[in-house]
C-alpha cells in the first residue's frame, strides 16, 4: 500500500449526541457548558411552522435569551452582520443552532464578528481567505470571544462537522470561506425525531454534498487509510439510506441512517485536498443562488469523468 505522508488534522469537536430526543441531548449538553444565557439561531420555517424551536426554548427556560429566525441560503454578509447585532444586544454566553447548513455558518459567522467586534459587512474583508495567482491560500488569523457554539443539523450539508464558515458578499457576487478553530462545535447532537420536517427535495439534495464530501476523501491524492474506511462506509450507508428515504419520506430512521453516515463521510472535509466537483459547487452555488447539492449532482460525475485518468484506480476501488 502506498501512503502518502500526511497530517491529520483533529477539529475542536468534543462531544456528539446522537439518536436521544431533543430535550435530552440539549440537557445533557448544557450540562457541560456553563451557559448563562443562549442565542438561538434557526429559520423561519422551523420557528413558524414547526415546534421545533419552541421545544429548545422549553428546554432552555429561564437560559433562552433570544432567536434570530431570519437565515437565508449562502448566509449573505448583511444577514451576519444583522445576527450578530441582536445577539450583540442580549450579550450571549452560548449559541446554538438548528437547522441546516446556512444556520450552522450563521452561527460561526456571528462568532467571528462578535470576536473581532465587527459591525459592517465591509469589515469582514479582512478576514476572509483569499487565494493568489499561484492558488495559494492565505488565512487570516481571527480571535475567539470565548463564544462556542452548538448545533442541531436539520440537512445533510456536514457544516456541523468542519472549522469553516461561509458568506456570500452580494457586491461581488462571491462567497468567501472564513477559518478558526473554535468554529468548530464543541457539541454536536443528531436529533432523529426532528428529521422528519425537513422537506424531501432539500434532504435528498443535501445528501449529495454528503456523497461529494465522500467521494473528494476517497478520490484525493493524499487519500489515506483511516478516511477511505470511514468515508466509504459513509458513501455505503448514504446510497443505502437515501434511496430508502426517496421511497418512504416519513421514515425517520433512514434520515436518521443518513446522518450518521455523514458523520463518517464527512472524516476528510478540511483536511483532504478534494477535486474540482467540491470547490466548484461552493461557489457556483452562490452565484446561481441555488442549494450546493444541486451542483453537486450535476458536478460530481463530470468531475470523476474529467479527472478519470489520474483517479481510476480509486473509483474502480469504490465501486
Amino acid at each position: 500500500m502506498n501512503i502518502v505522508p500526511n497530517t491529520y488534522e483533529y477539529f475542536s469537536h468534543k462531544r456528539v449526541i446522537f439518536g436521544k430526543p431533543l430535550a435530552e441531548s440539549v440537557s445533557e449538553e448544557l450540562d457541560h457548558h456553563d451557559a448563562r444565557k443562549v442565542f438561538v439561531i434557526s429559520t423561519r420555517s422551523l420557528s413558524q411552522k414547526t415546534d421545533v424551536v419552541s421545544q429548545l426554548q422549553r428546554v432552555l427556560g429561564n437560559k433562552f435569551g433570544g432567536l434570530f429566525d431570519q437565515v437565508v441560503s449562502h448566509v449573505p454578509r448583511a444577514v451576519g452582520i444583522a445576527a450578530t447585532e441582536h445577539a450583540r444586544s442580549i450579550k450571549p454566553d452560548l449559541i446554538i443552532s438548528i437547522g441546516g447548513g446556512s444556520a450552522i455558518d450563521t452561527g460561526k459567522l456571528v462568532q467571528i464578528c462578535l470576536a473581532e467586534n465587527i459591525k459592517t459587512t465591509e469589515e469582514l474583508d479582512r478576514f476572509r481567505v483569499v487565494t493568489d495567482s499561484n492558488g495559494a491560500s492565505h488565512v487570516p488569523t481571527i480571535k475567539t470571544s470565548g463564544i462556542r457554539q452548538l448545533v442541531i443539523p436539520t440537512t445533510l450539508s456536514g457544516a456541523e462537522w468542519s472549522h469553516t464558515t461561509g458568506s456570500t458578499d452580494d457586491e461581488r457576487g462571491i462567497k468567501d470561506i472564513y477559518i478558526q478553530s473554535d468554529l468548530a462545535a464543541p457539541g454536536i447532537l443528531l436529533v432523529p425525531e426532528i428529521l422528519k420536517h425537513t422537506p424531501l427535495d432539500i434532504w435528498l439534495t443535501s445528501g449529495f454534498r454528503g456523497v461529494d464530501h465522500a467521494i473528494g476523501s476517497l478520490v484525493s491524492k493524499n487519500a489515506h487509510p483511516f478516511t477511505n474506511s470511514t468515508t466509504a462506509e459513509g458513501l455505503r450507508m448514504l446510497n443505502r439510506s437515501l434511496r430508502a428515504t426517496k421511497n418512504d419520506p416519513d421514515n425517520v430512521e433512514h434520515r436518521f441512517e443518513s446522518l450518521i453516515a455523514l458523520w463518517l463521510a464527512s472524516t476528510g472535509m478540511m483536511r483532504m485536498q478534494y477535486g474540482a466537483s467540491h470547490g466548484l459547487s461552493w461557489h457556483l452555488s452562490a452565484v446561481a443562488d441555488v442549494a450546493h447539492g444541486h451542483c453537486s449532482c450535476v458536478l460530481i460525475p463530470a468531475t470523476l469523468r474529467f479527472n478519470k485518468a489520474y483517479t481510476i484506480d480509486a473509483q474502480r476501488k469504490d465501486q
